[in-house]
């Protein structure tokens, strides 16, 4: 089922590539079948004034040795045939031509991410395999490839994070009351893109955490985690990314970020930003466009078409829109909700996988158990009722519900969000890789790229053991010139 979604995925996106490549070539092919027209035409009335002046000619010499027409027939027949393959093949070979490349320009895309199995079919099922030498030459190259594959190590996954990305700087840094906390949690847009880079050249491939683990039912109808299959070449590094509070509050109104995210033209989901003239912009304004530009342009950046984890709160709404019934006064409450949840369906359906971040931003491990329960059951009636069925939970605080021990249904905090449906459990840690894989459950640590986490480095300077971001990158190298410092933790 997972490599079926995949490869629906992938096939609705190259949809959405080839026409708008095709709006881009339509002039151009329309263009060429009227030159090709034109001249087919121009052929065919000089080959017509020719049979005319042959047939002359046979009608003479026919008057006086009788075998001219028989002549005159086979060539004027002759040329028929060929004038129609002159009118006809010019514009069909054109539209070959197009047909193979955008099909090979598709098939490399996915390939780019790793999905040879879903290149290969989706050439072999084509009417030019076994007919076009690229085409079978492709698919060879492809199968070859794949042999070259390596099961990917699970338990040296690493598993990165951020905030709400900080567009403009001059607004977040700018001396008020906030400053301090988008200083220490949040991560600029000018870091997150060098992250972006330097990773992508250490070879770093983004994953889901589905391809870690997933549901598989056995035989005796029992529902447990199996683990997966990440298959990459030698020298990747597999790694997950997730977003907190992908909510745009209130109080973050005027402080330089995105107000809310919408379903941009392309189909994709896309941020809105309020101008300092009071107008709305539309375009890359947070992690989720800024990504989704990046794979864009390197499609090997991500394995299958894997996207980031994006995690929600519930108690103002999700994704700038106020959906809290707390706001179900508002005239535009309803309206709110039914956007609210079309993008979060646009989010999915472009690979996105969508979180808990509970629904009151609480410390779950720590709460009363009836706060505890209380907040999971609002998340679940006002979140969950809007996004779909969710099985991941990135835990506020980077708390956890439990100690390093593996979860057991004992224990009554894990026994409560796995009967929610919960399977993937996400708390906070500075290792490098921290995974477990249960028979029902899979939790990992999350490390925060923020701008406290990059000033402990830089202030530990040679001191390896205390710097813990050197093998995705050096902090000195991504850290703004704008930020207050030092970065203090309060």
């Amino acid at each position: 089922m997972k490599q079926h979604n995949s490869q629906r995925d992938y096939h609705r996106r190259m949809a959405q590539r080839r026409r708008r490549e095709l709006n881009k070539k339509l002039p151009f092919l329309l263009l060429g079948i009227l030159l090709a027209g034109i001249i087919g035409c121009g052929i065919f009335i000089i080959i017509k004034q020719l049979n005319g002046q042959k047939q002359r000619m046979g009608s003479s010499i026919s008057s006086t040795s009788g075998v001219g027409e028989s002549s005159s027939d086979s060539t004027s027949g002759e040329s028929a045939d060929s004038t129609q393959n002159e009118e006809t093949s010019a514009p069909i070979s054109f539209e070959i031509m197009a047909g193979v490349s955008d099909l090979l320009e598709d098939a490399q895309f996915i390939a780019a991410g790793y999905d040879y199995d879903t290149a290969i079919d989706m050439l072999k099922n084509s009417e030019y395999y076994g007919r076009d030498e690229r085409v079978d030459a492709a698919v060879a190259e492809y199968e070859q490839i794949k042999t070259t594959l390596q099961p990917y190590d699970l338990t040296k996954i690493t598993h990165v994070f951020f905030h709400t990305l900080v567009i403009d700087e001059s607004k977040a840094f700018d001396g008020d009351e906030d400053e301090k906390g988008y200083n220490q949690v949040m991560t600029t847009k000018d870091e997150f893109l060098k992250m972006l880079q330097i990773m992508y050249d250490k070879g770093f491939v983004l994953v889901r955490l589905h391809d870690i683990a997933h549901e598989v039912t056995g035989e005796d109808g029992s529902v447990q985690l199996e683990r997966g299959t990440i298959l990459l070449p030698e020298g990747k590094q597999a790694f997950v990314m997730s977003q907190d509070d992908v909510c745009y509050y209130d109080y973050m109104k005027g402080d330089g970020f995105a107000t809310r995210m919408v379903i941009g033209d392309d189909g994709k989901p896309t941020c809105e930003m309020e101008m300092d003239d009071g107008t709305t912009s539309r375009g890359s304004y947070d992690l989720v466009p800024l990504l989704e530009d990046f794979i864009q342009e390197h499609p090997d950046f991500s394995y299958r078409g894997a996207r980031a984890v994006i995690a929600f709160t519930g108690y103002q709404g999700i994704l700038g829109y106020r959906t809290a019934a707390s706001y179900s006064e508002s005239p535009t409450y309803e309206q709110d909700r039914q956007t609210a949840a079309a993008v979060a369906q646009c989010l999915r359906d472009n690979g996105w996988e969508l979180a808990s971040h509970s629904w009151g931003h609480r410390d779950l491990g720590n709460i009363d158990f009836d706060k505890f329960t209380t907040d999971s059951n609002k998340w679940e009636n006002e979140v969950e009722s809007l996004i779909g069925p969710t099985d991941i939970i990135l835990f506020p605080f980077g708390a956890d519900v439990g100690d390093w021990h593996p979860y057991t249904h004992e224990n009554p905090r894990f026994d409560y969000l796995w009967n929610l449906g919960f399977r993937y459990f996400c708390n906070v840690d500075s290792s490098q890789y921290w995974i477990q894989i249960g028979k029902d459950f899979l939790r990992q640590g999350r490390r925060n790229l923020d701008g406290f986490r990059m000033w402990k480095d830089i202030e530990a300077g040679s001191d390896t053991s205390k710097r813990k971001l050197d093998d995705l990158f050096r902090s000195e190298d991504i850290f703004s010139p704008n930020r207050p410092t030092p970065v203090v933790w309060e």
